[in-house]
């Protein structure tokens, strides 16, 4: 069985990240979306770990071999504990490939055994970043094209909820 992780932050999770996960889907039996749980960041992030990973699930349902996973640590060693030969990355530009193929190199060497994929992000998704959703959601910018309908909802009001707070304070 040819199984793959797709790794990231997915705050929020976006259209370019879906396309990924489809394409990524049809290339391996099995398909794990990991989300990255770095406690100490948890303060930076818009959404939560578990918010995220509800959010995954959600976009994810219409294929059948994706599933989602939280990790902490090494990406390797969540790879290792699981089965998993390929990590799979979709690269924008190549700015991108520069800082991914150092970091392939690097899990190369802490497991030997795992592979790095590169996926070229498909032409309309290719200056689509997290970071930047959230931007222009902040500053009111339209960003329904780029993120899932429920995603959207929940970018609304988390934003809504950030500037009622600071008004308040």
């Amino acid at each position: 069985m040819r199984k793959a992780v797709c790794p990231g932050s997915f705050d929020p999770v976006t259209n370019g990240h879906l396309d990924i996960i489809a394409r990524t889907s049809d290339l391996f039996d099995e398909v794990v979306v990991a989300i990255g749980v770095n406690k100490s960041k948890a303060s930076a992030r818009l959404f939560t770990a578990e918010e995220r990973m509800e959010m995954i699930r959600e976009a994810i349902a219409p294929y059948g071999n994706v599933t989602v996973a939280g990790f902490e640590g090494l990406l390797t060693t969540f790879c290792e504990q699981n089965g998993i030969k390929a990590i799979v990355k979709g690269l924008r530009a190549v700015s991108d490939f520069d800082y991914e193929l150092q970091m392939a190199q690097m899990n190369s060497s802490l497991a030997p055994t795992v592979e790095t994929v590169f996926v070229p992000t498909s032409p309309e998704y290719s200056f689509l970043a997290s970071s930047l959703v959230k931007e222009v959601a902040t500053f009111g910018g339209d960003v329904s094209a780029l993120v899932p309908p429920f995603v959207l909802e929940r970018l609304t009001a988390r934003l809504a909820a950030r500037r009622a707070a600071a008004e308040g304070a």
